[in-house]
């Protein structure tokens, strides 16, 4: 087993077994070096001053998905718990610290420290469930930091796409239980909605499907990634003087995945094919796609939703024209003389995913607003996400961008989702994470602009030859003193090193091999902080 292969063998197993939760790493403290003096903050990007909206703004608690209201997470009492939950989370910010530092030896210990306090949990506990929760927040943090290596992370590679859910939810025929028309028609009458709610067969199908083992676990999976989105969406939907409930436009099309794409190639959390996206002004290059990037597809989407009401006069007719394209609702209405989404509907003029495209959305809106009726109170949402923005005056990798934030490569490609390749152009706005813009605005000019593309920084580790740091980045120590001269003679640990690294060598390609499952092998199941404690 390789030195990296023990680090991270622990952690894998739980990883592997799909015990991964979204979490950000709490920074270290900031670099203290005279190669990375303290800069002034950018000033924050102003917003674009939109235009009156015709609704009232969205304040009042009672029009969010009951799911989704104080989702805080809940606070831990009886103090072993608590207890344990400390220890663990000082445990890895301590072999954080130490992989920074690149000591990975000693960070292995102290992030299997931190496991094993989590596993050593009491069984019978009211509180066990923060105990897991908190062992999934830290291996997904693990896992971060072990893919990217914050030294040696894979250039080459590019960041991935999600598939788009809507593709996952079926079209439905069968019948509606009586007794679910009677208990969603009491829930709608005490839903507080700017967008019309329908109650009828179609919509009842989705809803009977949403509270199904599958269709809860899709809602559930959307609804609970919506907390990192969803203030930006609820302020732009406010500021276009849209219904909030179009929110679930993004919950259906991407389970608010910035990176989802379909059969159809449609692209980005509100799935934008790429003459449309051309039309909103979503820019389009070999380095970023507009499309992906949260804020701005979201005042696109929330622009073309208000332009196509303005046509059709119609939210239903509006969202029908959103997924199936106006002119194909125009020409349903032109053929029927209906103006009538549910009139259309029932006269087959619609294509089918078009015409269960409405139900859908409703049916999502119903089921997170009463969420409690449908076993989805519980739900925690992610955080929201948090970040500086920086502008990027000459092409910069995001390796160096992460040495800089003292985050990693996964960290900024999440903050950063439209951008294609592991290199920020020149002229893109990029984000870090919040409290590392300073640092990173002040000290990034710094570095010589052609060589921001390459060239990387190291923290020097006790103990830390120069050897071994130009081993790791492929260099050469007469390379790294050239670049750090007022150095050169007084290196100590904790000193930041200008690393000239060399470009990374090309990847030979590998032809792909089709992995058969052996028979009667089933896929494995999620293990549980219990069943891991067991083993």
């Amino acid at each position: 087993m390789s030195r990296r292969d023990g680090m991270t063998f622990r952690v894998l197993l739980l990883t592997l077994a799909g015990v991964l939760a979204g979490c950000v790493p709490a920074r270290s403290p900031a670099f203290r070096n005279a190669f990375l003096p303290p800069g002034p903050k950018p000033p924050a990007p102003q917003a674009e001053a939109p235009d009156p909206p015709a609704l009232e703004p969205f304040l009042s608690g009672a029009a969010l998905p009951m799911a989704l209201n104080g989702a805080e997470g809940s606070v831990v009492h009886g103090g072993r718990i608590e207890d344990l939950v400390r220890q663990a989370e000082a445990h890895y910010q301590a072999g954080r610290q130490l992989y920074l530092d690149g000591r990975s030896e000693a960070a292995r210990v102290r992030f299997d420290q931190a496991v094993d306090v989590l596993l050593s949990a009491p069984e019978r506990t009211p509180n066990r469930a923060v105990a897991e929760k908190k062992l999934e927040e830290l291996v997904e943090a693990i896992h971060r930091l072990d893919l990217t290596g914050l030294g040696a992370g894979d250039t080459a590679s590019e960041p991935g796409f999600q598939k788009a859910p809507l593709e996952e939810i079926p079209q439905l025929t069968f019948a509606v239980d009586p007794a679910l028309r009677n208990k969603v028609l009491a829930e709608v009458r005490a839903t507080v909605s700017q967008l019309p709610l329908e109650v009828n067969d179609a919509v009842l199908s989705y809803v009977q499907y949403f509270s199904s083992t599958r269709g809860r676990k899709i809602i559930s999976f959307g609804l609970r990634r919506s907390g990192r989105y969803r203030p930006l969406i609820q302020r732009i939907l406010d500021e276009e003087g849209l219904p909030q409930e179009l929110l679930h436009v993004a919950q259906a099309e991407s389970a608010f995945q910035p990176r989802a794409v379909s059969r159809a190639r449609a692209t980005g959390m509100w799935q934008f094919m790429r003459d449309r996206g051309r039309q909103y002004g979503l820019v389009q290059s070999t380095y970023y796609d507009d499309r992906l990037d949260p804020e701005k597809a979201t005042r696109a989407a929330a622009r073309h939703l208000r332009d196509l009401y303005h046509q059709f006069g119609d939210w239903y007719l509006a969202l029908a024209a959103y997924n199936g394209g106006p002119g194909t609702v125009q020409r349903a209405v032109e053929r029927t003389g209906y103006a009538d989404f549910w009139e259309m509907r029932r006269r087959n003029v619609l294509p089918k995913e078009t015409a269960n495209y409405v139900p859908i959305i409703l049916a999502m809106t119903i089921v997170s607003k009463n969420a409690r009726d449908y076993g989805l109170d519980g739900l925690e949402s992610d955080p929201p996400l948090e970040y500086d923005t920086i502008e990027i005056t000459a092409p910069a990798n995001l390796l160096l961008i992460s040495d800089l934030a003292e985050s990693t490569v996964a960290q900024i490609r999440e903050l950063n989702p439209a951008l294609l390749k592991n290199l920020a152009p020149e002229g893109y706005s990029l984000r870090v994470p919040r409290g590392s813009g300073p640092v990173v605005g002040a000290t990034l000019p710094l570095i010589p602009a052609e060589r921001r593309a390459s060239w990387r920084v190291h923290r020097l580790g006790e103990g830390e030859g120069l050897a071994a740091v130009a081993q790791r980045y492929r260099t050469t120590q007469n390379s790294i003193l050239a670049a750090n001269r007022s150095l050169a003679g007084d290196m100590e640990a904790g000193d930041i090193l200008l690393i000239p690294a060399a470009d990374p060598p090309p990847k030979k390609a590998v032809p792909r091999k089709t992995a058969k499952r052996p028979a009667g092998r089933a896929p494995a199941a999620k293990t549980s902080l219990t069943q891991r404690a067991a083993k």
